[in-house]
């Protein structure tokens, strides 16, 4: 019986125990196309009719290999045999782990799984240890299937079989095991074997003892060969711990995750097949749930990934262009050749602009209608990609990623690496490729309905609109356990705000105001030490990259800009300086006063046009702005309203400076307090009685 591999030959009676049941001793009997599920794909076998009644195939329906249909009877049945003696070893090793293998169980199809009244009583401890139940989890099988989210379309695309292969590099901190091995069932299960080069689990220093000598041994033994372990000697954080997988890989690309996610079927092609595109992509499979108390998969819609100005990640819904298209297998937020290009003749020394512009590619622009010669193209495309990630996963050419510098290893823990990374794919360098005459090329990529300006073709530069870019690909779906409880240190929120400092400093020019406005932190001495960033800004000028104003034109449009604010901060009045003004609960749509605490509801700014907006900084265009303050003249109460809303310019401008009155334009009365002895203290709109107001911080 041969294999496309090698052959099996009948096991010897050495290999069978007294019993009868298989002791597996797979070296001179069984080839690597069996002992590791790497070199090989499907068990066809597995689909004639014979063998998909035998009860040992159903139970290691997970085999990876691939063998001729043609098999006498006698064949099948010495596959079958060879096959089970095999796995039962392989099974040993997790039983003795008080795991699951195959694809039958609790969860099975990614639906809930659930536990009984005594084990859910045993369940508690170690669900607020992880963030998840954990418990639960080692009740279900590390090969489980989850449903197949990907747009129909997507199911039937066709990939290259020449795609290049991927290292995924898990990182881990004290994670139940049961988890992290069925990320790494799920990743051999479901990516290609000729594309998957390598699994390399970064341990970032965990305390627990299951995670050292019985992982280590149990992924040597199943997967010999394919995966690799790499310990930190200290608590690195995930962004140098990601570095750390990187150092050690050799995949042309490079797949960064979290070691809590499962695979869908079909989730590598399209992304390999983008970056072999164009290897400056940064891609993010699409992501959906893993609900950490039942481990159910919960579709999430397909969206983009955008940030707030305190650089947290957020979904943001994709653009209208994107809607429109009503293709929801394509890149969501994807601009990127040869869909719109932006082609230059170089002529002694001076730069000839050539615009060429595709119906084929965009006919929402064209519009049946060609471009005159000269025309800005820029002015009129859609944004260039996701502005950001999510940060639980994402792909990437390996090398592309060592030239854009990887991530900041001046980061602490996690929380900015992702959105300084997402920046810097887009205002990194602009690519000049060198082409060959355009008259060679334009016939395979472009129509005939084309508006080329003369002498194109002359030898040309093509020059990208977006030199890099991030984009989420529906095509590709991974699912994400959410954990009620983070690993790192639970005070998150510091790292996440000194990082976010660092971004800023680095990348974001003008606007890193908007950062230290969102976190209500003053631009001189912020009280936070974000350590040297010299060599970052360094590499930014050695990558000749585009400025923060382009970004935000070209890629995240929708962010909203406050480049007017002149003052921000608590804002408290020299009659009570114990509390601050306040937005109060937001039906009420009035101000309020409420002890100090800085925190966005207390966030006030004042602005060149006397507008004096109370909350936290807004984020997209497609979500509602900041409100403002509002005498209408009637009550005595302050409203907070939309301020595109109100019709009266005076009533929502206000006159101030610091440690002086806050006297409203249109009525000339004052924003006070009254002080009502028992009853408390309220904020009132009266005639001016001298009362002065102070603001935490003010912009030069």
């Amino acid at each position: 019986m041969k294999l496309p591999c090698q052959q099996i030959p009948l096991p010897k009676a050495a290999d069978v125990d007294k019993d009868g049941a298989g002791v597996p001793q797979p070296s001179p009997h069984l080839p690597a196309s069996v002992l590791t599920p790497l070199h090989c794909h499907k068990l066809d076998v597995c689909k004639h009719p014979f063998v998909r009644e035998s009860a040992v195939v159903k139970q290691y329906s997970f085999i990876h290999c691939q063998v001729k249909t043609n098999l006498s009877l006698v064949d099948k049945l010495e596959l079958i045999f060879v096959v089970a003696i095999h796995f039962r070893g392989l099974l040993s090793l997790s039983k003795s782990l008080g795991l699951i293998e195959g694809y039958g169980g609790r969860g099975k199809g990614g639906l809930p799984a659930t536990l009984s009244p005594a084990e859910e009583e045993k369940a508690k401890g170690p669900h607020e240890k992880y963030g998840y139940n954990s418990y639960l989890s080692e009740k279900i099988s590390l090969d489980r299937s989850i449903p197949d989210y990907r747009p129909t379309k997507c199911k039937e695309l066709k990939y290259s079989k020449e795609l290049p292969q991927i290292s995924i590099i898990f990182i881990f901190v004290n994670e139940a095991l049961s988890v992290i091995l069925r990320s790494v069932h799920s990743a051999v299960n479901h990516t290609p074997t000729h594309l998957l080069k390598e699994i390399i689990l970064v341990d970032d220093n965990s305390d627990e003892e299951e995670l050292k000598a019985p992982l280590e041994e149990y992924v040597h033994k199943r997967y010999p060969g394919l995966v690799k372990v790499v310990r930190n000697q200290k608590r690195e954080g995930l962004i140098r711990a990601r570095i750390e997988g990187w150092k050690v890989a050799t995949g042309q690309v490079t797949g960064f995750f979290d070691a809590h996610v499962e695979f869908t079927a079909g989730w590598a092609e399209p992304v390999l097949s983008r970056i072999q595109e164009n290897r400056k992509r940064v891609i993010l499979p699409s992501i959906d749930n893993i609900k950490q108390d039942t481990f159910e998969v919960q579709r999430y819609e397909n969206s983009a990934h955008g940030y707030s100005w305190e650089l947290w990640c957020m979904y943001i819904s994709p653009p209208k262009d994107w809607w429109d298209a009503g293709d929801p297998s394509l890149p969501i937020r994807v601009l990127s050749p040869p869909d719109y290009c932006h082609w230059q003749r170089f002529a002694g020394s001076d730069w000839d602009p050539i615009f060429v512009l595709t119906d084929r590619c965009c006919p929402h622009l064209l519009h049946g209608k060609s471009l005159e010669c000269g025309t800005n193209v820029a002015a009129c495309l859609p944004p260039c990609g996701t502005p950001a990630m999510i940060g639980c996963s994402f792909v990437v050419n390996r090398k592309f990623f060592g030239e854009i510098g990887l991530l900041d290893p001046g980061m602490d823990v996690y929380g900015g690496e992702n959105i300084e990374l997402g920046i810097k794919s887009y205002v990194g360098p602009i690519t000049k490729i060198l082409r060959k005459h355009l008259s060679d090329i334009q016939k395979p990529i472009l129509p005939e309905k084309l508006r080329v300006c003369p002498a194109a073709s002359q030898r040309t530069h093509l020059v990208w609109l977006c030199g890099g870019s991030m984009e989420v690909l529906p095509c590709s779906r991974v699912a994400h356990i959410e954990r009620k409880k983070k690993p790192y240190n639970s005070n998150i929120g510091f790292y996440t705000k000194r990082n976010a400092l660092r971004v800023a400093e680095v990348w974001m020019d003008d606007y890193k105001s908007h950062v230290y406005i969102a976190w209500n932190l003053p631009l001189e001495n912020p009280g936070i030490d974000i350590g040297d960033v010299s060599e970052r800004r360094a590499l930014r000028k050695s990558l000749k990259c585009k400025n923060f104003q382009w970004y935000l034109d070209h890629v995240y449009p929708e962010m909203r800009r406050y480049n007017n604010t002149v003052a921000y901060g608590e804002l408290r009045n020299n009659k009570a300086k114990d509390v601050c003004l306040d937005q109060g609960p937001m039906e009420n749509h009035t101000a309020i006063l409420y002890p100090c605490h800085g925190w966005g509801p207390q966030l006030a700014r004042y602005t060149k046009e006397g507008f004096l907006h109370l909350g936290a900084l807004g984020t997209t265009t497609l979500l509602p702005d900041t409100r403002c303050l509002v005498d209408n003249a009637k009550s005595r109460l302050p409203q907070l309203l939309d301020c595109d809303k109100v019709k009266s310019s005076l009533y929502k401008r206000w006159n101030f400076i610091q440690n002086g009155a806050i006297m409203n334009r249109g009525t000339g009365r004052c924003l006070e307090v009254e002080n009502r002895g028992l009853a408390g203290i309220d904020l009132t709109l009266r005639s001016c009685t001298g009362q002065r107001w102070t603001i935490k911080n003010s912009i030069k």
